[in-house]
């Protein structure tokens, strides 16, 4: 700072305690700062220097009067920014501290930065950025700004429409592996159609050449899409590992519940509802069955049934056809007014998976109680 404020690249301002109150409670005010501040660029830098020690300023840097600046950016290409249009922007605040602008180039250059990738929000700072490196004499990094995130609306993503931060959509049960996959395709891809990347798959191809110079939209149903993917890859017991945060722990979960439900996992979270059926009875009445399923003879169907899987250890998919075929032929009932009000019944849903794979899984004692209770 002090080198800046010597070379006359920087001068000192100094505010009264009614100024900066003033200032902070008005933006009138705080436009109007910068043209005021504009006589102090006449002080002697070794008495402005002096004179900070016992008084309130700030420091601000001095950009060109005229002429303009043409850069090259990675991703929106050669820009100009007309100097004129620019203010002195505030390196050092009255509380000492810097501001983004100082403290950016500063640390980006102390760390040998040699590329800054950033939001395009960040293109009205670009010339202030530019113009210290030049002050510093350093030699500039490779800008390369990208295109904003957008909500469906196609207006700039936003806490007050939904979740921006990545542990928040972890904590919902999003896979690290999908959302880096998907963050990478947000306003990126390759030339071929392929959808589905891991880490170092991206770092292989990822380019910013291939970087769109439009917003991107942010679309959950693709997320969801490709997490779903994702857990389907993962080993059952995996998954029960991942589980744990969002289960009863009075479950015992099995491998086998996981794979009969898997396929129809979107986040890890809906482990919770899905594997619901597996620990809690349906508590559907016996009239709410009569009511549904007016073409069914629903009393005589369960009883049937009971009187079928009575004596059973297990069941095969066999046995348990040639069941519903007999239940059918005796009651005339087929198709789903056999098979929705069986399985509503037993799994508290008209879809789901496999029927027979699930009466293993909670055991033919409760399956007979499940639909002992429907009557």
């Amino acid at each position: 700072m002090l080198k800046l404020i010597h070379a006359g690249h920087a001068y000192v301002c100094f505010y009264s305690e009614e100024r900066i109150a003033k200032i902070n409670s008005s933006m009138i005010a705080k436009k109007s700062a910068s043209e005021y501040d504009k006589k102090f660029k006449e002080l002697n830098p070794e008495e402005s220097i002096k004179r900070m020690q016992n008084e309130n300023s700030v420091v601000r840097l001095i950009m060109p009067n005229d002429g303009h600046l043409l850069v090259q950016d990675l991703i929106k290409g050669k820009l100009k920014f007309d100097y004129n249009l620019i203010e002195d922007p505030i390196i050092i605040k009255s509380d000492g501290f810097p501001t983004y602008h100082f403290a950016n180039v500063i640390d980006d250059h102390g760390m040998e930065i040699s590329h800054v990738i950033r939001g395009e929000e960040w293109l009205p700072s670009l010339p202030k950025h530019i113009h210290l490196y030049n002050c510093f004499g350093w030699s500039l990094p490779e800008f390369a700004h990208l295109p904003l995130l957008l909500n469906q609306d196609k207006s700039k993503l936003s806490k007050r429409q939904g979740d921006v931060a990545v542990e928040d959509y972890i904590e919902k049960g999003y896979l690290k592996e999908a959302l880096i996959n998907f963050v990478a395709l947000l306003g990126w891809h390759e030339s071929n159609n392929q959808e589905f990347y891991n880490l170092e798959e991206l770092k292989d191809t990822f380019s910013l050449s291939r970087v769109q110079n439009s917003g991107a939209v942010f679309d959950v149903q693709k997320l969801n899409w490709l997490n779903q993917h994702y857990i389907k890859e993962l080993e059952s017991e995996k998954i029960i590992e991942l589980s744990k945060k969002y289960i009863s722990s009075d479950w015992t979960v099995t491998p086998a519940m996981i794979d009969l439900i898997k396929e129809k996992l979107f986040k890890i979270s809906d482990l919770s509802e899905e594997l619901l059926p597996f620990f809690s009875r349906p508590t559907i009445s016996n009239k709410n069955l009569l009511d549904k399923y007016p073409d069914s003879d629903i009393n005589q169907i369960v009883f049937m049934m009971v009187q079928s899987l009575e004596g059973l250890q297990d069941i095969k998919k066999e046995i348990f056809n040639d069941i519903m075929r007999n239940i059918a032929s005796k009651t005339n009932c087929k198709g789903k007014n056999l098979w929705q009000p069986i399985r509503l019944i037993i799994t508290g849903q008209e879809h789901g998976p496999d029927l027979v794979s699930f009466i293993s899984i909670i055991g033919i004692k409760e399956c007979i109680q499940r639909l002992s209770n429907a009557l």
